[in-house]
């Protein structure tokens, strides 16, 4: 977490120092930090203060939850950090590292996408991201018919910005679409009751092209 952190790279930020100790180091206090006694597939030299990326992923796969970690990677992968090929070569070796690398992908445009995604697909929900209509992407389509929009504060923070989101809501509804739209505190404070809108949504066959035929 916290070499993510200085990386710049998408978290949801625990408040803790995470510090990444090799498994023959000396006991000490640590304080309030977490400490990670593992190692990671990349070996650091002994005057690397911070840790290489790989290992960063590989350390937070253990420690967050996974759709939290999925975030990270796939912010990872999106900045340039490191990349899919590269991580499919390292040889993780814990479980949660290899579940998160063989759900990594690059269709998330931020990490508040890549949360939704990962916990309808826990459910069994399957969620198609990137899909054109009406000549724009939308960011998640379940179905044929059921479209979700999640709006990421750097993107949509702009009075102009809504404005053209809202306009794409409207001419999708027009064209037969069921829009839900998400924020970033829907999806972090209150996503018990966005999942439980999903699934009433998909009970009322609203994902489905024959719902609109009257």
């Amino acid at each position: 977490m916290s070499a993510a952190r200085h990386r710049g790279l998408w978290t949801i930020d625990d408040g803790r120092l995470h510090l990444a100790v090799a498994p023959n180091a000396c006991r000490f206090d640590a304080g309030d930090a977490i400490v990670h006694w593992n190692t990671g597939p990349v070996d650091p030299h002994r005057y690397e203060l911070v840790e290489p990326v790989v290992d960063v992923l590989a350390h937070l796969a253990d420690c967050r939850p996974f759709d939290h970690a999925l975030a990270t990677w796939e912010s990872a992968v999106r900045t340039g950090a490191t990349t899919l090929p590269l991580l499919a070569q390292m040889p993780l070796r814990s479980a949660a590292a290899r579940r998160v690398r063989a759900a990594c992908g690059m269709l998330s445009d931020s990490g508040i996408e890549s949360i939704p995604v990962a916990r309808l697909a826990r459910i069994g929900i399957r969620v198609r991201q990137q899909v054109r209509i009406d000549g724009h992407h939308v960011d998640g389509l379940i179905g044929e018919r059921l479209v979700l929009q999640i709006d990421g504060y750097e993107f949509h923070r702009t009075a102009a910005q809504r404005g053209t989101d809202i306009a794409h809501d409207r001419r999708l509804a027009l064209l037969g679409y069921t829009v839900l739209r998400l924020d970033y505190q829907q999806v972090l404070f209150g996503w018990d009751e966005v999942e439980a809108e999903i699934r009433h949504a998909m009970a009322a066959g609203l994902h489905l092209a024959s719902a609109r035929i009257r």
